[in-house]
């Protein structure tokens, strides 16, 4: 039986819209928590190239030049949880800002990975 369930994300984000990340990433945290998430991480990577790896983060994402490579997971309960704060979530962000507004990441959208893991082994 799955202990959990993680939304885990992988983004190349350009080093000139750090601020502008971090801020949506901010809003994103309060968001998510407030319509029931449990945790919620957004990270930068710092050791991109571990020795005897063959696909690194920045390979998967195809890093280019002046982006860097964040990891970012968001917990919850279970999958059926996960759907229920996402559905929100998502009605949340289509009422505030409209879909015009919601396509304009800061990041290109073919330099994003995403996927719904359970949680096997847990502390």
């Amino acid at each position: 039986m799955a202990k959990g369930y993680v939304d885990g994300f992988v983004i190349a984000i350009p080093k000139k819209n750090k601020a502008k990340y971090i801020k949506m990433a901010t809003e994103g945290r309060d968001i998510w928590k407030k319509f029931g998430a449990l945790d919620y991480k957004e990270c930068v990577i710092d050791d991109a190239k571990p020795k005897g790896v063959a696909v690194t983060f920045p390979k998967l994402v195809n890093l280019k030049a002046g982006e860097t490579v964040w990891f970012s997971f968001i917990t919850y309960k279970s999958k059926k949880h996960r759907d229920e704060v996402n559905k929100k979530v998502m009605a949340h962000f289509a009422k505030k800002y409209g879909d015009e507004e919601m396509a304009s990441m800061p990041f290109a959208m073919d330099c994003f990975s995403v996927g719904g893991f359970n949680v096997e082994v847990t502390m």
